[in-house]
């Protein structure tokens, strides 16, 4: 073998490995940060919506417990997905409305750290709602708004009106 013919397929590999970095950085930079914004504002609502309604129930003299469980559900279901909504391009530097503050990109592992504590409390809160014991679902209620308040204090700026 020539030195010319064992130096094709290494120019192939680089070639192809170029071709697929170069790829990539077109799919990043091509994150519309207005619907990534939008997508993950309306996520926040439903939890939100649900995280409100089992306080609501709570306070109830009679909850109803299939009520609760269900909302139990949904923001479980809803906070396994937050760790997908930020990617890079949709924070404060794409010029969109956003209440994410840089930290979430900044100190990203801080910031998984806080999206994994969400997911453990929110997957407790789903299987003490299941249980029917409405004193435990108060206490677990209480650590996953605590959970919640872990990515809120540090990683979202205040409502500005």
């Amino acid at each position: 073998m020539t030195l010319s013919a064992r130096k094709r397929p290494i120019g192939l590999v680089v070639g192809v490995v170029l071709a697929v970095a170069a790829s990539s950085g077109a799919a990043l930079a091509a994150v519309d940060a207005g619907k990534v914004i939008a997508s993950r504002i309306d996520g926040f609502k439903k939890m939100g919506s649900a995280f409100k309604g089992m306080n609501d129930g709570l306070k109830s003299d009679a909850p109803d417990a299939k009520a609760l469980a269900d909302q139990a559900r949904t923001v479980n279901q809803v906070a396994h997905q937050v760790g997908k909504w930020f990617p890079a391009g949709s924070g404060p530097e794409s010029g969109q409305k956003t209440r994410a503050k840089a930290e979430i990109w900044s100190d990203s592992a801080g910031f998984a750290t806080a999206v994994k504590n969400l997911e453990i409390e929110s997957a407790k809160l789903e299987t003490v709602a299941k249980g029917g014991d409405i004193e435990a679902l108060k206490a677990q209620v209480k650590a996953t708004g605590g959970a919640c308040g872990g990515c809120h204090t540090k990683y979202r700026a205040p409502e500005q009106h």
